[in-house]
């Protein structure tokens, strides 16, 4: 009866490696759910995926020429600020001729899902047409510079609708924290 109840009091404590076990696998649990604020060594990128996509532009619009990097240690490319989800570099002009489509959406309208919740591989390409999961998309020419670095057989990017520019969409690269305007080409 004595050994049932020192095994019971005992049994209540945990080891010093079962904490250890328990924190770690309570990092990874947060770290998958994506939106979770980054680590303060990783100002931007390095798996942070924002909650939601920009707002409707507001203030002055960007100047072409204007560098984008705002702190030392930040991509000279449009990206999102994983403490306040501030989408830096979205601030064109609705009416941006770089932006405009005769024919908004002529391959049709993205619908495999938008935000944190769909994460898709690259499969191949390069800025002028690249592709997931067998959907096609490509790069505003403005943007294409900022596309790098990109891996285009392994990075994973997420999409988001862009709220300023009918027809454009927001492909936001998880590795990188970086975004580019993006026009969707259609289902294959």
């Amino acid at each position: 009866m004595v050994a049932f109840a020192t095994a019971l009091a005992l049994s209540g404590q945990q080891r010093p490696q079962d904490q250890k076990d328990q924190k770690q696998h309570q990092q990874q649990r947060q770290s998958s759910r994506g939106s979770q604020r980054a680590e303060p060594t990783h100002p931007v990128g390095h798996g942070y995926i924002p909650p939601a996509g920009p707002t409707t532009r507001r203030g002055a619009p960007t100047p072409p020429d204007k560098s984008l990097r705002d702190r030392p240690d930040h991509p000279d490319a449009p990206h999102v600020h994983p403490d306040t989800n501030q989408w830096v570099g979205h601030n064109y002009a609705r009416d941006d001729k770089r932006f405009h489509l005769d024919r908004p959406y002529e391959h049709g309208r993205f619908t495999a899902g938008f935000g944190p919740r769909f994460v898709f591989r690259l499969g191949g390409g390069n800025p002028n047409r690249f592709w997931f999961d067998n959907y096609y998309w490509q790069i505003a020419p403005v943007d294409q510079a900022f596309a790098n670095d990109w891996n285009w057989n392994s990075d994973d990017i997420v999409i988001y609708n862009d709220p300023d520019h009918s027809g454009w969409y927001l492909a936001y690269n998880v590795r990188l924290g970086t975004y580019v305007h993006v026009l969707f080409l259609g289902q294959q």
